[in-house]
């Protein structure tokens, strides 16, 4: 496993909402965007990236993960709870009122080396694996199933083909040399 050494403040804009902040994380080196809006539990990884406008929505019953070295772009949404259109009334249920039958709900985990393009939407109960990529405008169904490694696009998304796990990698591994040579470089002789 990969270690990073040289620890980086992460960079919040101020523009953003939290709906949990007690439950609120953002490891070293990562970035989030004006304009975004949270109302699950969040956990960012290492050398993260959410762009602007980016939702993410479930309540505080839920968590959405983004492990490291991931991305998320401009104007994705991601749902960890969902109404069924088909079947439910869709609107909040006053206080006290507890009449919706059929909700999809679930954590969204991306793992490590995972990218979202642009306008993306992504449903609950979603597990993306380790250096799984999905393309922009695309949409991932509550519980799609994902192979690592992969490249996904679509309405509903559908598997493209392997990602180059090698190459992605090495860009690792000279991104993690390079904070330990800034870490090196920082400490006072």
């Amino acid at each position: 496993m990969l270690e990073c050494f040289a620890p980086m403040a992460a960079i919040i804009s101020p523009n953003i909402r939290v709906r949990v902040p007690q439950h609120f994380v953002v490891d070293d080196g990562s970035i989030i965007d004006d304009y975004c809006y949270f109302s699950t539990r969040v956990e960012v990884g290492r050398h993260c990236h959410i762009a602007a406008g980016c939702h993410v929505a479930g309540g505080s019953a839920r968590t959405f993960r983004l492990g490291d070295f991931s991305s998320i772009s401009a104007g994705t949404k991601i749902w960890c709870t969902s109404d069924d259109f088909a079947n439910d009334l869709v609107m909040i249920m006053p206080d006290g009122v507890d009449a919706k039958e059929h909700v999809f709900s679930g954590d969204v985990t991306l793992g490590r080396y995972t990218a979202v393009g642009s306008n993306a939407v992504i449903m609950p109960a979603n597990m993306v694996p380790e250096g799984t990529v999905i393309g922009a405008l695309s949409f991932v169904p509550p519980g799609f199933e994902f192979l690592p490694w992969s490249v996904y696009s679509g309405i509903p998304v559908r598997f493209r083909r392997p990602r180059n796990k090698e190459a992605v990698l090495a860009q690792v591994e000279r991104v993690e040399e390079h904070l330990r040579q800034k870490k090196r470089d920082s400490v006072p002789t």
